[in-house]
Parts: C-alpha cells; structure tokens; sequence
C-alpha cells in the first residue's frame, strides 16, 4: 500500500482499513506462534501498512485542528 493511496482516503475508510489490519496482524501472529506461517515476510509488510495508516490519520488531525 502505497502512502498516495492511503492520503487518498477518507479518515472513517482509513479506520476501517486499520481495523482490519490489526486483525490480520492479530491472526499472523498465532500462526508465527504455532508454527502455521508461511509468508514470514508479510508480518513486516501489515505492521508496516498500520504505522502509515496510523501517521496520515494523525497527519490529518492535526491539520483539521489548525
């Protein structure tokens, strides 16, 4: 996911895909746990997507409030 195409959504389309995110990450961390997980790699890449969604929401913000 690209950051042109998060700032490209609205805040309530970032939070619900944040939502969902968490959940993937949620579930790719039992499977790393039970030994389940195949694609190592995109642990890196969901946490990663929720650190950008998570920046531009509060980019957003803040620019709201000044």
């Amino acid at each position: 996911m690209k950051a042109s195409d998060v700032r490209a959504k609205t805040s309530d389309e970032l939070r619900a895909n944040l939502e969902v995110l968490k959940k993937e990450q949620f579930n790719l961390r039992f499977q790393r746990a039970t030994g389940q997980l195949e694609n190592t790699a995109r642990v890196r890449q969901v946490r990663r997507d929720i650190a950008r969604i998570q920046t531009i929401l509060r980019q957003k913000r803040v620019s709201d409030n000044a």
